[in-house]
């Protein structure tokens, strides 16, 4: 027969006047028991979570960056700008790889699929960086499917094996919806080369297309001369790398003064505000361990005159 306790309660549901449990039984219902949502156990696939190191604080301040403490962090932004400012330089005079194949080859269509491909799929670094795209990439004409089977994406590739080739197929409809990408991309011939960014990007809200992707497909083909096309802003997004690092250097959350402080920044180093985006994604991946993503780029890209304007605006 089930017993009350003073509480009105039976007496086993009763926290109070229950007995307590043994310490096995204790620890093999909590085995049992399902994990609440927000627990590791819950989290996305293939998220991974580190806890960032910051270097030591050793009085270091800026006004241009109110979120570091250290001069060593510092000196490691001043040469992620620098690096991601070589790059954008190297697009437009001497292009690696496959960013050369978009350059040069006569057909937009073409042309704008591989850079999509390669901003999708993202290149990895040294030696081979181009390969698996390159063995992945179908012609836009042939409407085939890229060959995801066996891809393996660079250091910011959007591609999870999971979700197979939906973006893809995603961006091949976004596409005709407009009669083609040249249409989709190029709007209104009246348009700013600001406007049409901000535009194409918006409308690049496509499932499995990470902001890193969509920002740097837009900045590779205006750095290739494909589209005239310029971002004026970083378009942060919650939860992004980029805006994470953001966060951190500028010491502040709200999106509106992130991208106001970035341009700041951008404009104090005298390096093209769309450097910014990876340069802080790369200041995050070093200061967690992590070897810097080259996205192809050559091994003497880093540009020493934007690496001393940056030091000199940052008080270095």
């Amino acid at each position: 027969m089930p017993t009350f306790c003073r509480h009105n309660r039976f007496i086993q549901n009763c926290p109070i006047c229950r007995e307590p449990e043994r310490e096995p039984a204790a620890r093999a219902r909590a085995a049992r028991a399902p994990r609440r949502q927000g627990t590791s156990a819950a989290r996305a696939p293939g998220l991974q979570v580190r806890r960032a190191e910051r270097a030591a604080d050793d009085g270091y301040r800026s006004s241009l960056t109110p979120g570091l403490r250290a001069s060593a962090d510092a000196e490691r932004l001043a040469e992620e700008l620098a690096f991601s400012a070589g790059r954008l330089l190297e697009l437009a005079a001497a292009p690696p790889g496959l960013y050369a194949a978009v350059a040069r080859e006569a057909d937009l269509e073409e042309a704008t699929w591989l850079a999509f491909l390669l901003a999708y799929l993202s290149p990895g670094d040294g030696d081979g960086a181009f390969d698996a795209i390159a063995a992945a990439h179908r012609s836009w004409a042939s409407g085939e499917p890229a060959d995801l089977a066996e891809v393996v994406g660079g250091p910011r590739t959007s591609h999870h094996p999971a979700q197979g080739g939906e973006t893809l197929l995603a961006y091949r409809a976004w596409a005709e919806r407009a009669g083609s990408q040249a249409a989709a991309l190029a709007g209104d011939a009246g348009w700013s080369p600001e406007r049409r960014f901000a535009r194409a990007y918006e409308r690049l809200a496509l499932p499995g297309l990470a902001r890193s992707a969509r920002f740097d497909f837009l900045v590779a083909l205006g750095r290739l001369g494909r589209y005239e096309l310029r971002a004026e802003t970083l378009e942060l997004a919650s939860a992004d790398p980029t805006q994470v690092a953001a966060k951190r250097v500028f010491g502040i959350a709200d999106r509106l003064l992130l991208e106001r402080r970035a341009a700041e920044l951008a404009a104090a180093a005298g390096v093209p505000l769309e450097a910014l985006d990876l340069a802080l994604w790369n200041w995050a991946r070093t200061g967690g361990g992590d070897p810097r993503g080259t996205l192809g780029a050559g091994a003497g890209v880093l540009d020493e005159d934007a690496r001393h304007r940056a030091r000199a605006a940052l008080g270095l």
